[in-house]
């Protein structure tokens, strides 16, 4: 269901006209199984970093890779300010437990990060990438297996393809 809303959405007059005016690459807004599951790998393994500005990392790695960006970049909306204090703080007594080192209690406020930063560091990117890659990978076939079940029963569903 979704494939198929990402694919008429591909080939709407307003998108060409879009891409027309601003000279945007086609292949960054391509729907196929590779590029949307690139995409929210991408994006999903950046929304868990700790960091300002999770979508303009996403921008750079534009000219590396090749995925569906608007994907991506909704992919990096995962970690709000809602969900941001959680996943952080999950993050960093991970990266405690794996590294073995003494967990602080942390107050939520500016003072208390600035003075303990140097404390946390390690720890909080360390189970940083820990999440991100799991998540991410996970994120991932999750995303391939639906495309591919999806494609799967469209092609029975579809009276060219069933056998006669």
């Amino acid at each position: 269901m979704i494939r198929k809303a990402l694919k008429k959405t591909s080939k709407s007059e307003k998108l060409k006209l879009f891409l027309k005016k601003y000279k945007v690459p086609r292949e960054y807004l391509a729907t196929n199984r590779k590029m949307v599951t690139r995409a929210v790998f991408l994006g999903v393994f950046i929304a868990f970093i700790p960091m300002p500005m999770q979508m303009l990392a996403v921008l750079a790695f534009m000219p590396f890779f090749k995925f569906n960006v608007p994907i991506a970049l909704a992919m990096c909306w995962l970690s709000n300010p809602l969900t941001m204090p959680m996943m952080y703080y999950v993050e960093y007594l991970t990266g405690s437990l794996l590294i073995g080192s003494e967990v602080a209690p942390v107050e939520l406020t500016i003072e208390w990060f600035s003075g303990n930063m140097g404390k946390i560091f390690i720890p909080l990117y360390v189970g940083t990438f820990f999440y991100s890659a799991i998540i991410a990978s996970i994120a991932y076939y999750v995303v391939d297996y639906f495309w591919k079940t999806s494609v799967r029963k469209d092609k029975k569903l579809h009276p060219k393809h069933r056998k006669k």
